[in-house]
């Protein structure tokens, strides 16, 4: 009789135990939640020309110096309705399809003439191009940059049939107008094809920003150079203070890109 009562109450703390949840499993589950809300939430930063290049917080590329921008959704974050929207780099192209991607704005600017252009419609539209950026009273990497594109519009001009339109935007709008552009142009004997451009501070903050070469301070511009085939879509950047050679061979694949 006690052997069969003892076994009737273990049968029952059996039962009652298969029964219950196991702690752990809820445990388990809180974790993965927690870490899948997490993850949700993370902020993603990267760089505008090199998408492999990730981080979770803000700073700047260990490779072109860039600053990392976030990285959005794109419902959250949809193309403006004036801006053409190319892959950052060939490799970019392959990526997943939130990676980022380069915005060129329509804004308006003014060259070293005075004349008032839309940036991607005059000066990118259908063109293969090479974008700089300086300012005038620079006395660091502007002069080397601006001393560079002489030497590769020079020797692309020899390359017969190659038409390329190179870019020098000021991160300095406020002092650099196109009468100071103008002269800084004619101080580094800039040919026909190479367009020096300036604008309103909010304009040109946007293209920067699009271009991904914004900075809070002038003097932190990096020597990155943008070389692009706005036909086909191929974008990719390059160090601004390579030989000219190395940087014409980088233009020529651009325009050769199909």
């Amino acid at each position: 009789m006690k052997m069969k009562l003892v076994f009737m109450l273990a049968l029952a703390a059996f039962m009652t135990c298969a029964t219950l949840p196991f702690s752990g499993d809820r445990v388990v589950a809180g974790q993965t939640q927690r870490k899948s809300q997490s993850k949700k939430s993370a902020k993603h930063y990267a760089c505008p020309m090199d998408p492999e290049v990730t981080s979770r917080k803000p700073g700047r590329c260990h490779k072109c110096g860039m600053a990392l921008r976030l990285v959005k959704k794109e419902a959250d974050s949809p193309p403006p309705a004036n801006a053409a929207t190319v892959p950052a780099t060939k490799e970019a192209s392959k990526e997943a399809s939130n990676a980022p991607s380069l915005q060129i704005p329509d804004v308006t600017v003014y060259n070293q003439n005075g004349r008032r252009l839309n940036f991607y419609t005059d000066l990118v539209k259908g063109k293969v191009v090479a974008i700089n950026f300086i300012f005038t009273t620079c006395t660091t990497i502007c002069p080397s940059l601006t001393a560079t594109f002489r030497r590769v519009q020079q020797e692309l001009s020899a390359q017969s049939g190659r038409d390329v339109e190179l870019i020098s935007i000021s991160v300095d709008p406020t002092i650099d107008t196109p009468e100071r552009l103008f002269d800084f142009a004619a101080k580094f004997k800039a040919a026909p094809g190479w367009t020096f451009v300036t604008g309103d501070k909010n304009e040109i903050d946007s293209l920067l920003q699009a271009l991904g070469a914004a900075v809070a301070n002038k003097n932190d511009h990096t020597p990155m150079i943008l070389v692009g085939n706005d036909t086909t879509g191929y974008w990719t950047r390059t160090y601004g203070l390579s030989s000219p050679s190395t940087l014409v061979k980088v233009i020529t694949e651009a325009a050769n890109h199909k």
